[in-house]
């Protein structure tokens, strides 16, 4: 332990818990020669090349026989490197294994004190064993591993021409509201990461930008439930990563692609190219969405005592509204990468997102006070929304590793510089419907816009100890500027003579906010059974922020450690057992902090709270996995506990028969909640997965008089594809959730489900698709109330889903994956997950 405690000593703010000193396992008494030379190798997926962090390997006599005991193991790094060290010269097998995939074994000869280099591992999935052959080109749709569920996106026919929404509706653990909003275990509160990095695009408005991200561009998803402290500590629930398609090995590869339908179309294309040294990865893609909207609101209004009870009611509200939606978007990657060297990689990416789309909606309102007819209230309200996005990114990495195995520095940076405008104009008439605008009783317009930049600087170091111990620490810095600046004008005809400004109603908010974190992590295996990581993230948040139209400003500055840490036990070869706990915070962005006061419906306003407090979770999970012949199981049990909770809250105005909307750490939550999830070949050409879930869900808030609101819910999730002879497929996924027992009332149901056929073309380089969404009922009625002391509602939102898409794509070179690189990832805030307000 002597050699790396002046290491410890370091990082000692940062470790939860002292190292422990190990003894590899011995070889029998009988190896009599010295045992000094070691054995390096990779193991890696055989279909992606993408290394298998935490696979076993094990030495065995060279004549070993199945229920021959292992000579010594180690567990490979998250790249997928081992080393096993003290070996004695001899002959021996090396076996490599992982839950999901088929076992591989190779013979090696080691000579004293020598370092010999197997060749790669390349694991084949244990799903595609069919008798005795083993088709390695396909991965199953959902993959199991120890800290996280990947849904493979690109083997899912039904994706073809859709967005990133389609997508994330189909993956283990996630769903996809009325409004477009995921949710990962039925919350709101995760990060969003597009390769490992942030996208300011998606912190900002999340629904809408992930109808700009095409599905054809996207690998894989992967749900990280406990993020290990290399992360940063944001989401509560967990984190979102989505894997975007990228890179080449050599020669030229690429594809284009279009589809139409009803609901959304789109064009995408893509170039990769390496020559030596070089390799360059390109896209390019634009598309639109459209359909129309509706919902309804049943709301009454109480009186409230001194002590807070509800009594007699004092209106009624009513309001219907129906119209469009609709939008376009466009979104560019540029990626090149540079390896001068044998231990030294550049690489250099560039993105860009934007489009802009509309809202069109007539809202018909009638207010009926019961004891006051001066409050009565019936009017329509024609509003049109407009907004727009632009996101570019560029982020440079250099990588340098070394002679020695498993160690590594890298140094990444990234700039982005993001904006939006939004608006709206809305003409009310004192009747039943909406009528000319020169009819109109009264006219109001608002213009904004939302600049924001933000700077990342990273660097991560990975030091080897022996060959079972590792140090990985780390630091990092954000610096971030948002604002907000929006005008409102009103025009009432017969009182003014044209549009006059309301300043009371103005917004001019900057908000800046700089995060500095440093990280440890020790991860080390104690026999061929036990694997361990122990780590700590403290970070230093400083917020600045400037309302300059109440000329009111804050600041706030506060340190956060923040530990995690697993246990991994290996029962056998395909079953493990994870233990891990996480301590998360959840920072509040602009969403939830501008002040802004969205009106566009005058009888239900929203704003932001610029006091908002970050939040603090405690999360548990112990999860099982197995693999039963071709069937990969998971289980997992969790506890989530927040004490602070930032909750969408409803509250009373002083104005008769307005409410508001907005966002206050006013609650105390727990979640507990149990996971199945499953994949299974009950065919050779027939593949199933999905599974349930069940939640019990506990809310307090003192502030709000709610002494206990609880309740289950539970979902399931199933998908399965089936291949048909002469390059058929079929594929069909089904999505259906309960209620969820919310702060202050309930949300709705939730049912989506599609099938679709692919056939392939021109020897496999083609793919015509045709996926059908909800072809049995046009809409979905998502449903939830409300229920507070002063007002109880009633709401639903029609989805329209029903929808059609075909989709053609053409393939052209050989596709193939490139060197995997590490990426920024900034996961720090919340917003991410909400979805937030428009003008936001």
């Amino acid at each position: 332990m002597r050699h790396f405690r002046p290491l410890l000593t370091l990082f000692g703010t940062l470790l939860t818990a002292p190292a422990f000193a190990q003894t590899p396992a011995q070889a029998p008494a009988s190896a009599t020669p010295p045992a000094t030379a070691r054995i390096t190798g990779t193991v890696l997926d055989s279909a992606s090349r993408q290394p298998i962090a935490y696979a076993t390997v094990v030495l065995l006599k060279a004549d070993a026989g199945p229920a021959d005991k292992p000579l010594t193991g180690v567990a490979a790094d998250e790249e997928g490197r081992f080393t096993i060290s003290k070996v004695a010269a001899g002959t021996y097998r090396v076996r490599a294994t992982y839950v999901g995939f088929r076992p591989l074994s190779r013979t090696v000869t080691v000579a004293d004190g020598a370092t010999v280099s197997v060749s790669t591992f390349a694991l084949a999935s244990a799903a595609k064993e069919l008798s005795e052959a083993v088709v390695t080109g396909e991965k199953p749709i959902v993959e199991v591993k120890p800290d996280r569920l990947i849904y493979n996106a690109e083997q899912d026919a039904s994706n073809a021409g859709g967005t990133a929404a389609d997508v994330l509706r189909k993956a283990p653990l996630l769903s996809v509201d009325g409004d477009g909003n995921p949710k990962l275990r039925g919350s709101g509160n995760f990060k969003v990461l597009v390769n490992n990095k942030p996208s300011p695009t998606l912190a900002r408005n999340l629904a809408e930008a992930l109808k700009g991200m095409p599905a054809d561009q996207i690998k894989s998803i992967e749900v990280i439930t406990t993020p290990p402290a290399r992360y940063d500590a944001e989401g509560t629930a967990g984190i979102i990563n989505i894997i975007l398609k990228k890179g080449v090995d050599r020669g030229l590869n690429g594809s284009v692609g279009a589809s139409t339908g009803n609901r959304n179309s789109s064009v995408n294309s893509s170039l990769n190219f390496k020559k030596g040294k070089v390799g360059v990865s390109t896209s390019l893609n634009t598309g639109g969405w459209y359909g129309p909207q509706q919902f309804t609101r049943d709301r009454t209004d109480y009186a409230v005592g001194d002590a807070g009870q509800r009594q007699q009611p004092t209106g009624n509200l009513h309001q219907l509204g129906e119209g469009r939606y609709g939008g376009q978007w466009y979104y560019g990657t540029l990626g090149i990468d540079y390896d001068p060297a044998e231990h030294h990689s550049f690489s250099l990416n560039g993105s860009i997102n934007g489009g802009g789309g509309f809202g069109q909606q007539d809202i018909f309102n009638q207010y009926a006070a019961v004891a006051n007819p001066v409050l009565q209230q019936l009017y329509t309200r024609a509003t049109r929304e407009l907004f727009s996005w632009t996101n570019q990114e560029l982020t440079g990495t250099y990588t340098r590793t070394f002679a020695t195995p498993r160690r590594e520095w890298t140094v990444l940076a990234q700039a982005a510089r993001n904006g939006g405008t939004y608006g709206y104009r809305l003409n009310q008439f004192n009747t039943l419907t909406a009528g000319d605008e020169a009819n109109a009783a009264y006219r109001e317009r608002s213009a904004g816009r939302t600049p924001g930049a933000e700077y990342t600087l990273q660097t991560d170091f990975t030091q080897p100890i022996g060959e079972k111990q590792t140090l990985d620490v780390g630091a990092k810095g954000i610096w971030r500027h948002t604002a907000s600046v929006g005008d409102i004008d009103g025009f009432t005809p017969g009182q003014d003579a044209d549009f006059v400004p309301l300043p009371s109603r103005r917004t001019d908010f900057t908000y800046d906010q700089q995060v500095q974190a440093l990280y440890g992590i020790y991860g080390f295996s104690l026999g061929t059974k036990w694997n361990f990581s122990l780590g700590t993230r403290a970070e230093r948040t400083a917020l600045q922020a400037d309302f300059r139209t109440t000329g009111t400003r804050f600041t706030q500055d506060y340190y956060n450690v923040l530990p995690n840490g697993s246990v991994q036990y290996k029962i056998s070869e395909p079953s493990s057992l994870r233990l891990a706990y996480s301590k998360r915070i959840s920072r509040p962005f602009i969403d939830y902090l501008n002040p802004y006061v969205d009106s566009s419906n005058a009888l239900n306003i929203s704003y932001g709270n610029p006091r908002l407090n970050p939040e603090l979770t405690d999360s548990y999970e112990l999860s099982y996995n197995t693999l039963i012949k071709t069937a990969t199981i998971s289980i997992s049990g969790s506890v989530r506990r927040t004490g602070n909770a930032i909750e969408s809250v409803r509250l009373p105005t002083d104005r008769p028969g307005v409410s508001a909307n907005t966002f206050a750490n006013v609650a105390s939550n727990a979640f507990y909640q149990l996971n199945f999830y499953g994949s299974v070949k009950p065919l050779p050409k027939w593949e199933l997965s999905g599974g349930p879930d069940v939640q019990y869900i506990t809310r307090t808030s003192p502030t709000l008089g709610i002494r206990r609101r609880d309740g289950f819910t539970g979902g399931l999730n199933a998908n399965t594809s089936y291949q048909l002879p002469k390059d058929f497929s079929l594929n069909a996924f089904v999505y259906y959730s309960l209620s969820t027992p919310n702060l202050q009332g309930r949300g709705g149901a939730n049912l989506y489900y599609s099938i679709g056929a692919k056939k392939q073309l021109f020897k496999q380089k083609a793919d015509l698709t045709l996926n059908i969404q909800n072809p049995f009922n046009d809409y979905w009625a998502y449903r939830n109330n409300l229920d507070t002391p002063y007002l109880t509602e009633r709401n639903e939102y029609r989805n329209y889903q029903r929808a059609f898409r075909l989709s053609f794509t053409y393939r052209f070179g050989q596709a193939q994956q490139g060197k995997q690189r590490k990426s920024i990832s900034n996961d720090d805030k919340k917003g991410g997950g909400g979805g937030g307000q428009k003008g936001g």
